[in-house]
């Protein structure tokens, strides 16, 4: 059976104040927290250099740190937290698995515990960058820093920008175009906000379909997810049809896999 090379911290006692009776919040309570994150660590165990690994120790009193420098009503919203700190510690910690528990939770009846858990991890997406307005070069290194400036994203690769005829509406000045590798801790939604917002800063207006733009920011893959929505289509769904997003694809990722062609970047 394959299993992930994982660490895992197990029952960390911290005494802090969350709950939502306001006792809890004055008095505090005991806490366990259990982590378990997603670690390559051959070359720790190749090496025997702790430098070579995500440090335990380390991990644990971050999370102290975000469990006693916080108050929070619900022990959810404190995994949520608590599972964002410790991806944002280490690029290596690819996903990990959160666990809170509350033995002395006041239900007024006996129990051992209650616990929450949740498992987050990053993504890897791509984003096609278009734009045929105003300084288009300008707007779309603007707006990869500002993706870059995003809580929750980072910025991998840009592919060059390569001048492309429009499509669907030919009637309209050549596009600027490229695509972005990122890596993100947000859900497709809440990724999709963000270039919207960044879109809006950007002067974006959604008047024609197809029409002329200040800026156009796409979400192409994320991971291999297949998705489809009111608001999202994941992969996009006209992608390979358009060349001046195959193109910078293939110089970001030659042998990405489309999850639902079932063909190569290079193939398409």
């Amino acid at each position: 059976m394959h299993r992930q090379d994982t660490i895992r911290i197990e029952g960390l006692e911290i005494f802090a104040n969350h709950g939502v009776l306001p006792e809890e919040n004055v008095l505090g309570q005991k806490f366990l927290v259990s982590c378990e994150m997603e670690v390559d660590i051959r070359p720790a165990g190749l090496s025997d250099r702790i430098e070579d690994s995500v440090n335990y120790a380390e991990v644990s009193q971050r999370i102290k740190q975000v469990m006693t420098e916080n108050t929070f009503n619900l022990i959810e919203a404190c995994a949520e937290h608590v599972a964002k700190a410790v991806l944002e510690m280490d690029e290596r910690i690819r996903g990990v698995w959160i666990e809170i528990s509350k033995p002395w939770a006041p239900v007024g009846l006996p129990l051992r515990t209650v616990a929450v858990s949740c498992e987050r991890r990053r993504h890897e997406v791509f984003v096609a960058l278009g734009s045929n307005l105003g300084d288009s070069r300008a707007l779309i290194e603007e707006a990869v820093a500002k993706m870059d400036a995003t809580a929750g994203i980072q910025v991998e690769a840009i592919s060059t920008l390569i001048e492309t005829e429009p499509y669907g509406v030919t009637d309209q000045p050549s596009f600027l175009n490229g695509a972005a590798r990122i890596t993100t801790l947000l859900t497709p939604h809440e990724l999709l906000d963000e270039l919207h917002r960044i879109e809006a800063e950007a002067g974006r207006e959604r008047i024609i379909h197809w029409g002329p733009r200040t800026l156009d920011l796409d979400i192409i893959f994320y991971d291999d997810l297949v998705m489809s929505d009111d608001d999202l289509c994941i992969p996009h769904v006209d992608m390979h049809n358009r060349s001046f997003v195959i193109e910078p694809m293939k110089e970001l990722a030659p042998y990405k896999m489309h999850p639902v062609l079932k063909k190569r970047m290079v193939e398409l």
